[in-house]
Parts: structure tokens; sequence; C-alpha cells
């Protein structure tokens, strides 16, 4: 798929938990793209070396482009709006869209973030 929306979290968070569902249900929304949850406890050795400091953080790609990398607020709705933007881009605007801040050009060289997002 060309869309990857990667959350990671853990069980023993009781914001993971209640935030799941809702991420389940938006990839009922956005079939087109692939929902993954990722228990950074669970699955650690997909993590490499990235550290995850709150909780949700998302990873999401569009091919190889990585779009969006970081604790999101847990409301269904923010990564919603999100989707829908980078859903309208063109891929060539998401390209752009990616290199287009110093913090984001770093994701794209991040070969743990590269490594994760391969896993999907």
């Amino acid at each position: 798929m060309e869309f990857a929306v990667i959350c990671l979290c853990a069980e023993w968070c009781g914001t993971c938990r209640e935030y799941r569902a809702g991420f389940e249900a938006l990839a009922d929304e956005f079939p087109e793209m692939r929902f993954r949850w990722v228990d950074i406890e669970d699955q650690a050795d997909e993590m490499g070396d990235l550290d995850v400091e709150n909780f949700p953080t998302l990873l999401i790609r569009r091919g190889g482009d990585v779009l969006f990398f970081g604790t999101m607020l847990p409301h269904h709705g923010v990564l919603k709006r999100m989707l829908e933007t980078f859903a309208a881009q063109s891929p060539d605007e998401s390209r752009r869209y990616a290199r287009s801040a110093p913090e984001r050009l770093v994701w794209q060289n991040d070969a743990d973030l590269v490594g994760l997002a391969a896993n999907d």
C-alpha cells in the first residue's frame, strides 16, 4: 500500500489502550492505507534506537517518504484530518513536503524510522 500509518504504543499505557479502538476504526475509514499497531515493548526488536517519549507516537509514510513522526494528541479527529490532508496530496507534493523542513529531512535518513516503516 502507498500509505502506512504506524502507531507506537504500549499495552501498559491507559491512553494507548483507549486510543486503539479509534485507531482501528480509522483503518476502516481509510482502506487504501495500511494501519499497524506496534507495541514498543513486545516488538522492541523492530524499534532499533528509536526513543518514544510519549504516547501515542505516530509514523506516517507515503512510499519511501516519512511524512510525520511524533507524538500526537490522542484525539482521532486530529489524525483523521492529517490523513485526509496527506491523501489529497499528489505523490510529488508529498515528496516535497517530506523534504521541506530540517526535521523532516532528518526523518528521511533515519535508519530506524525507515526500517520500522519497511516492516509494515
